[in-house]
């Protein structure tokens, strides 16, 4: 692992806190700017077009383990998880035919913005950018 001299910071894991509450900040405080508008409007975009496909994002209603990976997995969204919860949009509509493809969507969302927070935490351990 080689370091980055450049980049010195502290506080590593609140790097990853903070890309996980919401995508891109992480790279954004970090002066990343492109990257950070690029991982935002990937992980917006993946959002977008599930609610179009009528995807449900994931809820914790029982303990097998399918259920807790999605929710796991739609929770990586941050606030925006909170955000669709709380106003209904991520709710689904099973009775549409793409149904399944937009609930992947919005996991997708979530575990993308896992490895994005990770990414922000390598770069404020000043480790190599990838």
């Amino acid at each position: 692992m080689k370091r980055d001299q450049s980049v010195s910071h502290k506080k590593p894991c609140l790097f990853f806190f903070l890309a996980w509450i919401f995508p891109g900040l992480g790279h954004f405080l970090q002066k990343r700017i492109l990257k950070g508008v690029v991982f935002l409007s990937g992980i917006l975009s993946l959002l977008i077009l599930g609610l179009i496909m009528k995807g449900q994002i994931g809820f914790l209603y029982d303990y097998q383990p399918l259920t807790i990976i999605r929710f796991l997995g739609s929770l990586g969204s941050g606030v925006l998880y909170f955000l669709l919860k709380l106003t209904g949009l991520g709710a689904g509509n099973i009775g549409a035919v793409s149904f399944d493809y937009g609930s992947a969507y919005l996991i997708s969302a979530g575990l993308l913005n896992y490895l994005i927070a990770f990414n922000a935490y390598r770069i404020a351990k000043g480790m190599r950018d990838v």
